[in-house]
């Protein structure tokens, strides 16, 4: 009984410090973003525009995993089934980003998994259709090797010409909401309505998007929702979320199944044997464990984007993009305005691979994509980090 209790007080402290941020009050101060950026370290050695590919990790966040491991240590792994009560905390802390509830989340270890849960769970008919768009990112370009067994066919339609594209047989609309090479920004509130009065359902990867811009689920209304964290949302790789409608949900089965797919798991002295009994919340998508120091990780990073305000952190992000453009054309590059915070140029003459190659000498991060220059700062960026960008670009010019 001593040890029990033991155990009991040491998870709960434990807990109590890994949600403290949870409770903080939203700020309702301008943000301090020059102590923001100070939590990043790899800032301190390079000029790092180049979130689009990869967020930087906080201290917060690896902190946060570095505690979940020594926890470990220090109780055997003994209080395990408190972990799942902090998963469940931080579901709810996604669903207060992204303006849903707790029962519509899902974990998922990257985007692809997500679609493949929305895409393999649907009943196919022969001749149904799946339609995405022109030049998407690879996940959606490769959908036919996951349901063209089904008899399904693919169409591609840019974005003037998607919904002429919709017919009676469309079945899914698949696209992200902002494009990893061209930055274009899809109105997705928009689309999902005319959607939506077709009956099609409309998947949507926000992971070039969340944690720069703002998504409102309730608005926005997508059947599904993906977010790989690894990007935007400044997280580690292997945290991700998916959002399922609940309407969406009464008719989509799980794909994968293992021993948390029946509602009681958390009985594991006595688990369930037998075909499992399904929850009725995105839960029943799991099906096995959870990679928790991960999003241990990924729940610091949403925590801190709340306490900020996620419409004050689009502002400056948008605003960072804003200036990053009006550098760029003053250095005789073309940017299209997209609407979002990915910055995409063409610098006639010039390779963009060949200039981010020679600006990563500079130690100055930027991406080549399709044919563009992409460069995409985020909300630990600022000024200095542009007029870098500025210096070395036009040196190379």
């Amino acid at each position: 009984m001593v040890i029990g209790k033991a155990v009991r007080g040491a998870s709960r402290s434990y807990h109590r410090i890994m949600a403290t941020s949870v409770d903080t009050p939203r700020a309702t101060t301008a943000p301090d973003w020059a102590s923001i950026r100070s939590d990043y370290p790899a800032l301190e050695n390079w000029t790092y525009l180049n979130s689009a590919t990869f967020g930087q990790m906080s201290r917060r966040s690896v902190d946060a995993a570095a505690q979940h491991f020594a926890h470990r240590d220090e109780l055997a792994c003994a209080d395990f089934l408190d972990w799942y009560d902090d998963m469940d905390r931080l579901r709810a802390s996604i669903a207060t980003l992204i303006h849903a509830r707790a029962d519509d989340i899902a974990f998922v270890i990257n985007a692809a998994q997500g679609l493949s849960i929305v895409a393999s769970g649907i009943d196919w008919k022969p001749g149904d259709e799946i339609l995405t768009l022109a030049d998407e990112f690879p996940n959606y370009l490769y959908m036919p090797a996951l349901v063209e067994r089904f008899g399904v066919k693919f169409v591609e339609a840019p974005w003037e010409s998607l919904l002429d594209a919709v017919t009676p047989r469309t079945r899914l609309v698949a696209l992200s909401e902002v494009n990893y090479a061209t930055g274009f920004r899809v109105p997705v509130a928009e689309l999902s309505k005319k959607l939506r009065e077709r009956g099609v359902i409309l998947f949507v990867d926000g992971t070039q998007s969340l944690g720069a811009l703002q998504f409102d689920c309730s608005t926005a209304k997508p059947g599904a929702f993906v977010v790989h964290g690894y990007k935007w949302m400044l997280s580690p790789t292997g945290a991700g979320f998916l959002y399922v409608d609940p309407e969406l949900r009464a008719k989509l089965p799980p794909t994968t199944v293992g021993w948390r797919s029946d509602k009681t798991w958390r009985s594991v002295d006595q688990l369930h044997h037998g075909a499992p009994r399904l929850k009725d919340s995105a839960e029943k998508y799991e099906g096995g464990g959870l990679p928790v120091p991960l999003l241990y990780a990924m729940e610091q990073s949403v925590n801190m984007m709340l306490e900020v305000g996620p419409a004050v952190i689009e502002a400056r992000v948008l605003e960072l993009a804003g200036k990053a453009r009006e550098i760029l054309r003053g250095l005789g590059a073309t940017c299209e305005e997209t609407g979002a915070q990915i910055v995409t140029a063409k610098l006639e003459g010039h390779d963009p691979s060949k200039l981010a190659t020679a600006l990563r000498a500079k130690r100055v991060l930027v991406a080549a994509r399709h044919g563009f220059l992409r460069v995409s700062p985020h909300l630990y960026n600022n000024e200095a980090d542009l007029e870098t960008l500025r210096t070395e670009l036009s040196a190379l010019l």
